[in-house]
């Protein structure tokens, strides 16, 4: 997905429940790491958003 100063939906897989979920990134301001709950579980998952040339990448780690 490329960056554009607004909100990209991405759909990840929860680590813990391994249910698909969306949600909403904004890459504009760079890389960044944060907990977001997973929509189904609940459970917190910690986010990690990198900001690449052609777009991003966001991974998804249970929360340690």
């Amino acid at each position: 997905m490329q960056p554009d100063g607004m909100q990209d939906l991405a759909t990840l897989r929860c680590p813990w429940c391994g249910e698909r979920f969306e949600t909403l990134v904004d890459a504009s301001a760079g890389d960044a790491d944060y907990v977001e709950d997973c929509q189904v579980c609940c459970r917190p998952i910690e986010m990690q958003l990198s900001v690449v040339d052609d777009g991003f990448r966001l991974d998804a780690d249970r929360e340690s």
